[in-house]
């Protein structure tokens, strides 16, 4: 996939990973534009090509009385806004079929969940829209196994598509980041880590995701070591009362000093 086939995406040549980050879901336009305005401003002075994310619904949760989202198009609005404020490219998930033409009206990149990356016909739909498509590697699945996946996009016409591991499950309540499996995705397509989700530790007796917060600036340097070609950080700037995935989310706050750390670990890198 060729960065430069994204939308207002900056600093393709910048020869820096990418990255795709925000809140975990749209609680609201307020939120959502301060914590554009500052990823926004710290991305362009460490010449990071950017990408704003946010679910505009959140259809995997644990509890039915979990939070859902604002409403399908009111999120998406506040998607597109972002977009345009900011002049930035942004990503969302889609659930079902239907989601994917919506969404693709509001947003540049369209994702598919882990638990829901197996989908075929998610997959098709959302490739069939034309949008860069983000697969997620299910907590279930091999490294290996997301040729196939690509391979869909791929079979629709779409070269457009980039593959994020997102942890794999260990036991019950806990994930682990196989390091292998970057380089074999790599050789499917781009290749993302998704710091946050990998950190989750699912199935709490409660009912409500737990995550290892204090792991991120390790794992996600791990992922820069070596040689993912983008970063997936959901960051917010009063995660203890985020509607959504709280637990293993990034305070905004601490966002700029280890994307500084991660600059120059890549720097480092790019001379190998």
């Amino acid at each position: 996939m060729n960065l430069q086939n994204i939308p207002q995406i900056k600093h393709t040549n910048s020869n820096n990973f990418f990255l795709l980050a925000g809140p975990c879901a749209i609680e609201g336009e307020e939120m959502a534009m301060r914590i554009a305005e500052k990823v926004v401003a710290i991305t362009d002075a460490l010449k990071i090509p950017y990408v704003f994310k946010g679910s505009f619904k959140k259809a995997n949760r644990s509890r039915i009385d979990s939070f859902t989202g604002i409403g399908d198009e009111k999120a998406l609005k506040i998607l597109q806004k972002v977009s345009k404020e900011f002049g930035v490219p942004t990503v969302t998930d889609i659930h079902t079929n239907e989601d994917a033409a919506m969404a693709a009206e509001y947003v540049d990149i369209l994702q598919i969940p882990a638990f829901l990356v197996r989908q075929t016909d998610l997959v098709v739909a959302a490739a069939n829209t034309g949008k860069t498509v983000n697969l997620k590697k299910g907590q279930f699945m091999s490294p290996e196994s997301m040729k196939h996946a690509a391979q869909k996009v791929m079979d629709c016409g779409n070269e457009n598509f980039m593959l994020t591991d997102r942890g794999t499950m260990f036991g019950y309540q806990d994930m682990i980041v196989d390091f292998r499996g970057i380089p074999t995705m790599k050789q499917y397509g781009t290749t993302v880590l998704d710091v946050t989700h990998s950190l989750q530790q699912p199935n709490q007796t409660h009912g409500v995701t737990g995550g290892r917060p204090d792991m991120i600036e390790t794992i996600a340097k791990a992922g820069i070591a070596v040689g993912v070609d983008g970063i997936f950080i959901e960051t917010h700037f009063d995660p203890a009362n985020a509607k959504s995935d709280g637990a293993n989310m990034l305070h905004l706050d601490y966002l700029e000093n280890l994307l500084k750390k991660l600059t120059a670990i890549r720097s480092t890198i790019n001379q190998f």
